[in-house]
């Protein structure tokens, strides 16, 4: 009698193959699942989103145009033709770069001279070669005038520092006859 007792006691809640993996299942996969579900529950808490700490700042990055609109001042004065080369030209000018005529160099900027002001200018504006395009840059067409003239002037042209817009439109025959003059004063020397 006492040895059917004393068996039963010594062994284990498990009896066949299929109790060992139920088990096994459940004492390793359970936890893991659990963990899991402990995780999800902690990250799913309510964060401030981002830009809570200024929210001015994020409504103004929400509804943000797509394009923006740059004002610039028309009533300031023109820069000299000086300061436009110094400004945006002489980066190439000032060294030659990618066949750039030098400013001062009479020889490279001969043949240039010789298809007049109106040329010059127009290339200037548009690019040529290695030139990009100068209109709409920082300076307006009037000053990239200005630059053009400054630049030959150097080399020897004799050209007129073209006139702020509306002082040209006010004194256009005054004007045209400082241009007339120039290429005549040019040629008798």
């Amino acid at each position: 009698m006492s040895d059917t007792h004393h068996e039963e006691a010594h062994t284990g809640p498990i009896k066949n193959p299929k109790q060992l993996l139920l088990a096994s299942f459940f004492s390793f996969v359970v936890p893991i699942f659990a963990i899991i579900g402990l995780v999800m529950y902690v990250t799913s808490a309510d964060k401030p989103a981002a830009g809570a700490a200024n929210p001015e700042k994020a409504i103004a990055e929400r509804i943000q145009k797509v394009g923006m609109v740059e004002v610039r001042d028309a009533n300031r004065p023109l820069a000299t033709g000086e300061a436009v080369f110094k400004g945006q030209c002489a980066a190439c000018h000032a060294t030659g770069a990618a066949g750039a005529p030098k400013l001062a160099d009479a020889a490279a900027w001969a043949e240039r001279i010789k298809t007049g002001f109106d040329a010059l200018v127009h290339s200037a504006l548009k690019g040529k070669g290695a030139m990009a395009p100068q209109g709409g840059g920082d300076f307006n067409d009037t000053e990239i005038a200005r630059a053009v003239a400054y630049m030959a002037n150097a080399a020897g042209a004799k050209f007129a520092e073209p006139a702020a817009p509306a002082a040209a439109g006010a004194s256009a025959p005054a004007a045209d006859a400082a241009a007339a003059a120039a290429p005549a004063s040019a040629a008798s020397q």
